[in-house]
């Protein structure tokens, strides 16, 4: 069971809180987690599941009414495009949806929500936790990543945070896996506030990925990193139906759909052996420990690379010299 969050409680800290998924067990649990640890949170998530659509915007658009209920009756048909949740049982005052992209729902609870009750940026963004892990190369295209990605690069400490689809469940009523999830992730935001010391929670520039195993018999915590090695294999088909795999069987079997005769992608566990410098990748140690990756903010190269970007513009320079 997790460490016992009043242990590593910390100072209290202003949280916004998003997610990929739309409201979910996860995201009500870790709010009762953290609240319950003196933090004050706002949530702020997408009205329906917006899995995979990494840092999509919809700019310049103007977002109509509700024409659909949100996900798990969070809002209602006609109900604004972004607002307070209206689902009874929850803490109004805390969760928000946006009709829109997960980086969207993020931005609405940093630049309106936290702007009305704060008057300032929270000291944390915490996005998810996800149903299903996000490690390996799938980062790039996890809206529970660039959730985290887009708070970096606006200079603020960043976690984006995944569990095993076991943690599914109804919003209302959070089963185990979602209670333990969200103790040992606000052991983490209290650990960090500890070490900070009022200090900002994370060094600019870095954010982190973290990924609870299946398991949650008192994993050990670990540093890892996002690497090399890929838990998952994902292709491009000619017809989806004719190339199940055992992954997305067992999706199948639990959702209760059927993948058409189309093209589209398939994606399955990778079963290649990882090589021994790929041992601290978090794709091999999130089975059986809880990862912790530290990630950049966007793409700027890091100096200690060892690429020689200069050799590159003295020779175009050459090159151009000679025409």
């Amino acid at each position: 069971m997790g460490f016992g969050s009043a242990a590593m409680a910390g100072e209290p800290q202003r949280i916004v809180l998003s997610n990929d998924d739309g409201l979910t067990a996860n995201l009500v649990a870790l709010h009762a987690a953290l609240t319950d640890a003196g933090h004050d949170v706002i949530v702020s998530v997408p009205c329906q599941n917006q899995s995979g659509m990494s840092g999509a915007l919809r700019i310049l658009e103007a977002l109509p009414t509700l024409s659909e209920e949100c996900l798990n009756a969070a809002a209602p048909v006609g109900a604004p495009s972004a607002g307070v949740m209206t689902l009874e049982g929850l803490p109004a005052q805390d969760f928000f949806y946006v009709d829109g992209t997960p980086v969207m729902a993020l931005m609405y609870g940093l630049d309106v929500v936290a702007e009305a009750r704060w008057g300032a940026a929270p000291d944390l963004v915490l996005s998810g936790p996800n149903e299903g892990q996000n490690v390996g190369a799938v980062t790039l295209n996890s809206g529970t990543v660039a959730n985290a990605q887009h708070a970096a690069m606006r200079g603020l400490p960043a976690i984006a945070l995944s569990a095993g689809s076991t943690t599914a469940g109804e919003p209302l009523a959070p089963g185990e896996a979602s209670t333990e999830v969200a103790a040992r992730s606000t052991d983490l935001v209290g650990a960090l506030a500890k070490l900070a010391d009022g200090s900002a929670l994370l060094p600019d520039g870095v954010a982190l990925n973290v990924n609870f195993p299946n398991d949650l018999d008192d994993p050990a915590w670990r540093a890892t990193q996002i690497g090399t090695y890929n838990a998952y294999v994902v292709r491009f088909f000619e017809s989806v139906s004719k190339n199940p795999t055992k992954l997305m069987d067992a999706l199948a079997a639990a959702e209760g759909i059927e993948f058409p005769d189309h093209p589209g992608i398939v994606f399955d566990f990778n079963t290649a052996t990882p090589s021994p410098a790929q041992q601290n990748d978090e794709s091999v140690v999130f089975h059986e420990a809880i990862a912790i990756s530290p990630m950049q903010a966007g793409y700027a190269l890091s100096e200690t690379s060892g690429y020689n970007l200069s050799a590159l513009v003295e020779k175009l320079s050459e090159t151009s010299n000679a025409d």
